[in-house]
């Protein structure tokens, strides 16, 4: 069904990738041609979101949706998802960084994943098979720290809690509540796969090595850890008294 992308919507945020966005444009269609990718800029000082305009004008297979100011990772997501969910062509919705860090080589595991009956895929760095490339001590620790903390306080068997290359299916998406969803950065990503387990929809993790980005400056800030630490509190909470 999802062959080589067909009805499937990748979404790329994006805040300062001009020098990135080709390549991983082109990356993405050699796994996945018949894919259709929504760029979501954040008005991007360096010019992104001008450039993406520039590609969707002479491919199809690209859109475009531009917001006023930097207004977080997970607003993003949320936002695209919506639009999609409106198109009856897509059924399955995917979540990859423009900065190169997440190999479109495993679009095609991804897609068969999926078509095996998986709900939601992560692409995972801590399974057998799994790794990442680039990262400092630092690095490492927040981001094994925060899948084994978050894991041990919500029980989940999941083990990479903040993996952000991932995939969905349709229904699990509809099923979600997304306006619901106020997390950003690390805790987006768990809250949403804390939400589709408690549903109990079946979500598999698929081995990656995570190369970290080439070009331009991260992203990622302790506040955002510091945020997710206190996010899981509330998924817990939530979860106790029915709200989830």
């Amino acid at each position: 069904m999802f062959e080589d992308g067909a009805r499937a919507l990748i979404v790329t945020p994006t805040y300062n990738e001009r020098d990135n966005l080709e390549p991983f444009l082109a990356g993405v269609f050699r796994w996945a041609p018949k894919a259709d990718v929504l760029v979501v800029d954040d008005a991007s000082p360096d010019g992104t979101g001008s450039l993406a305009d520039e590609i969707a004008a002479r491919d199809e297979r690209v859109r475009v949706m531009h917001r006023p100011g930097k207004m977080g990772l997970g607003s993003a997501y949320l936002t695209a998802f919506a639009e999609g969910l409106k198109r009856a062509d897509y059924d399955a919705f995917l979540e990859m960084d423009t900065d190169l860090s997440h190999d479109p080589q495993y679009l095609p595991q991804f897609f068969a994943a999926l078509d095996r009956g998986a709900d939601a895929v992560i692409g995972s760095r801590n399974i057998p098979g799994g790794g990442v490339e680039g990262w400092g001590l630092g690095r490492h620790l927040i981001s094994k720290g925060g899948s084994l903390y978050s894991r041990a306080i919500l029980g989940l068997p999941i083990k990479d809690l903040t993996s952000g290359y991932k995939a969905f299916r349709r229904p699990a998406l509809e099923a979600l509540d997304l306006p619901s969803v106020r997390s950003e950065g690390y805790s987006f990503q768990i809250e949403m796969t804390y939400r589709l387990v408690r549903k109990g929809f079946r979500v598999e993790e698929l081995p990656i090595v995570f190369v970290d980005r080439r070009q331009g400056a991260s992203k990622m800030s302790r506040k955002i850890f510091v945020e997710a630490i206190g996010v899981v509190w509330k998924l817990r909470a939530d979860a106790l008294i029915g709200k989830l």
